[in-house]
């Protein structure tokens, strides 16, 4: 097979890979680099014995993925306050939203967050890509039985952080617009009254704009810290957007994204909120 013929197969899959990538490492650009390094791994080896070449580049990404995910760890560790993951934009590439699918919502990428990085990966490789617990294990270097049971805890771990109620697409847009309205508006009663009783607001700055450096817990406490924030930025101007899939708020500083914000929904109330504020995170964000 000529590097072309390589090249050409590789850019077929490679929305799926970056997909892959993306799921376990949750940044746009660590996903990206590890692409490249499968694309180093495929354009040297011998292609003859690959059946199924999809399968083969899913399971070879999502190891070298994990592989990332565990170098990240000490700057995990350093890192200022909650660590969210990176906005990914999808508006721009049908393809690409098809690929991702709702498993890429910033709640489910949340979620993923607290699995160890071996349930992470199996999580991507069986739930989303539906691959045979068999390939699993020999990408993972696990046996059959554990990587069974590693699905099963991750599975277990996943759905149990899932609304307790199915949430309407239509309902849901409709509700967040009308939180953001309320908070622009500076209707402080009304943003309290979307909320939940038990939300909860993740904010994260990296140490380079201002966020809580702990979750905040409850609807008034929530309302007030985001007012606060609003009135230390009385020149921000919201836009929506479609980022990881999903309708998302990005707050522009002139020309600059400075804020890009999620809200998932549950039993017709706001439950969680994640914020990102770290530029770092926002520079694949037009």
């Amino acid at each position: 097979m000529t590097e072309e013929q390589l090249a050409s197969e590789f850019a077929e899959h490679r929305s799926v890979l970056v997909g892959a990538a993306y799921r376990v490492v949750g940044s746009v650009s660590d996903a990206e680099d590890v692409v490249q390094e499968a694309w180093l791994r495929w354009s040297a080896i011998d292609h003859d014995d690959i059946r199924d070449p999809r399968a083969y580049l899913i399971r070879i990404t999502t190891r070298l993925a994990l592989n990332r995910l565990r170098e990240q760890k000490s700057r995990r560790e350093q890192y200022v306050g909650p660590w969210l993951p990176e906005p990914l934009a999808t508006d721009d590439d049908p393809a690409a939203a098809v690929e991702l699918a709702d498993s890429v919502s910033m709640a489910m990428l949340v979620v993923l967050e607290t699995l160890s990085p071996l349930e992470r990966a199996t999580f991507v490789l069986r739930e989303v890509f539906d691959l045979p617990y068999d390939e699993i294990a020999d990408t993972l270097g696990r046996s059959e039985s554990a990587v069974r049971q590693l699905a099963h805890r991750a599975r277990g771990h996943v759905h149990a952080r899932q609304p307790r109620h199915h949430v309407d697409k239509a309902r849901h847009d409709e509700l967040t617009m009308r939180f953001m309205q309320a908070a622009g508006s500076g209707d402080f009663d009304q943003v309290v009254a979307l909320l939940a009783p038990d939300a909860v607001l993740i904010s994260d700055g990296g140490g380079k704009k201002k966020a809580a450096l702990r979750p905040i817990h409850g609807a008034e406490k929530i309302a007030r810290w985001l007012f606060a924030v609003i009135a230390e930025n009385p020149d921000f101007e919201i836009r929506m957007g479609t980022l990881n899939g999903e309708i998302a708020y990005i707050a522009y500083d002139g020309d600059e994204p400075d804020t890009v914000a999620f809200l998932k929904t549950d039993d017709g109330l706001i439950s969680e909120l994640y914020l990102i504020r770290n530029p770092d995170k926002l520079e694949h964000v037009q």
